[in-house]
């Protein structure tokens, strides 16, 4: 008995150990940005956010005004993140929910304590439906990517997709987008308008794009994958070029059936056109594939 406590401390001490204080930082800052893009440009000309923030949005509309956007993230939230606790994992299990705690704290705080009138207009763009539309798209967009980027989530939304969509058939995309097409015609139809909820479309649009240069950045990498006979050549070639490491592996051609090797090389946009000039110069007859590459996890710059 006394064993099997000790190791259920011992345990959680471990998993305590693996919370980082600068991620914590960082979900913070996350939480705060995500509060200000939503409350200050959407919900005050009711404009919706998409997931279950969305969702909230529209309940905390049409229910009694003691039950507000911060209750509802909270109830909708947590129990998702719980649930998905066996896909995600404790760490960030405990990540998502501190991140929806401070999304949910100074949504509270900006709407119902601070000095801020945001129950007409929005306080910087007015009533202008397409400024609050832009602006609270990309803010939240920030608040959410800066969550996803330092391990934790700003809403349940991805966690549903993660559990749900293998079982339906269909990608995590097309879930998450899926679902906020039916949240966006149910408030269209309890709403009997369709103007708003069609320029929450143009939130969403905002957002995913937002994320999408938060998580994996703006200038993304390319990786170039090079078939070659002369693979010495062009990896010395590169690597005086460009400063960097090259990896290459054994193939063979399932044409000619020829020896040949499989160069990787990663490259930036802007040497792209250098990288294929150089190669071809070297081989007319290389065969050359370039694809984005979101991250790059390297302790070593000589691979």
């Amino acid at each position: 008995m006394y064993t099997k406590i000790l190791s259920e401390e011992f345990g959680l001490i471990k998993h305590i150990k693996k919370i980082r204080v600068f991620n914590l930082l960082m979900l913070t800052i996350a939480g705060i940005v995500n509060a200000f893009g939503v409350t200050i440009f959407l919900t005050p000309v009711k404009l919706y956010d998409s997931g279950i923030s969305g969702t909230s949005m529209l309940l905390e509309q049409i229910t009694p005004e003691y039950l507000t956007l911060s209750i509802f993230l909270l109830i909708l939230n947590i129990p998702i993140f719980l649930f998905g606790f066996k896909k995600q994992g404790w760490l960030f299990t405990v990540y998502a929910i501190y991140t929806v705690a401070v999304y949910s704290l100074f949504a509270w705080l900006i709407t119902d304590v601070f000095p801020i009138d945001v129950s007409i207009a929005s306080p910087l763009a007015g009533t202008d439906l397409l400024l609050c539309a832009l602006f609270g798209g990309v803010i939240s967009g920030i608040g959410s990517g800066l969550a996803i980027r330092y391990g934790g989530a700003m809403d349940g939304i991805e966690v549903m997709a993660v559990i749900f969509a293998k079982k339906l058939g269909v990608t995590v995309g097309t879930f998450v987008m899926i679902y906020n097409v039916i949240l966006y015609i149910i408030c269209g139809v309890i709403l009997h308008s369709w103007i708003l909820p069609l320029y929450s479309i143009v939130t969403y649009v905002a957002a995913l794009k937002t994320i999408d240069f938060i998580v994996e950045g703006v200038d993304r990498a390319k990786c170039a994958i090079i078939i070659t006979e002369t693979p010495n050549e062009i990896c010395k070639a590169l690597s005086e070029t460009f400063n960097s490491g090259t990896t290459h592996l054994e193939a063979k051609g399932g044409y000619s059936n020829r020896e040949k090797t499989m160069i990787y090389f990663i490259v930036n946009r802007y040497q792209v056109i250098r990288m294929k000039d150089i190669v071809h110069e070297i081989d007319p007859n290389a065969y050359i594939t370039i694809s984005e590459v979101a991250d790059i996890f390297s302790n070593n710059k000589n691979n």
